[in-house]
C-alpha cells in the first residue's frame, strides 16, 4: 500500500483506459497504439510492461488491463485474469454459450471445475477479499446464464 507522502505527490489522473489484449501480444498497432498514444504515453514501454506481466498466461488468452494515465504522462497498469466466461468456455470445450440458456444445455461442468476457476479468480484485485464460496456462487450464476449445467460429478 502506498504511503501518504506518495499519494500526495502523485499527479491527478488524466484518464482511465480499459483494454482487453491477448496475453503477451501487446503491439504498438491497433487497438493498443491509438488508445495509449492519444495520451502521449510511451507505447513501447507499455507494451514491454504488459508483455512481461502476462508471460505466465498462455498466448492469445484475453487479459483485461486497466491503465491509469496521470497528468505528467506516466501510467499505472493493473492486470486482471481472464473473464469467467472465457474460463467456462475453455473448461466446457465450447465456443459460445447456449442461445436459450434455460431450455438448451450447451455443456456440463462439475463443481471441481467451478472451484478451480474460483481459485484463479480470487487473485484478482476486485475479488481478493471475497470468500471462495461467494466467488463460486457467482461463477455458477454465470454458467447458468450461459446454458452450462453444473453437476456434482460427470456421469
Amino acid at each position: 500500500m502506498a504511503s501518504l507522502k506518495e499519494i500526495l505527490k502523485r499527479q491527478p489522473v488524466a484518464a482511465t483506459i480499459r483494454l482487453t489484449i491477448p496475453a503477451g501480444a501487446a503491439r504498438p498497432g491497433p487497438p493498443v497504439g491509438p488508445a495509449i498514444g492519444q495520451y502521449k504515453l510511451n507505447i513501447m514501454a507499455f507494451c514491454k510492461d504488459f508483455n512481461a506481466r502476462t508471460q505466465k498466461y498462455k498466448p492469445d488468452t484475453p487479459i483485461a488491463a486497466t491503465v491509469k494515465v496521470f497528468k505528467d504522462h506516466t501510467f499505472e497498469l493493473t492486470i486482471r485474469s481472464p473473464s469467467v466466461t472465457w474460463y467456462l468456455k475453455q473448461a466446457a470445450g465450447i465456443t459460445s454459450g447456449s442461445r436459450m440458456p434455460c431450455h438448451i444445455v450447451a455443456s456440463t461442468l462439475t463443481l471441481k471445475h467451478i472451484y478451480e476457476i474460483a481459485k484463479v479468480k480470487q487473485s484478482d484485485p476486485y475479488c481478493q477479499y471475497m470468500s471462495l464460496e461467494a466467488i463460486s456462487k457467482s461463477i455458477i450464476g454465470t454458467a447458468n446464464s450461459m446454458g452450462i449445467k453444473i453437476a456434482k460429478e460427470l456421469d
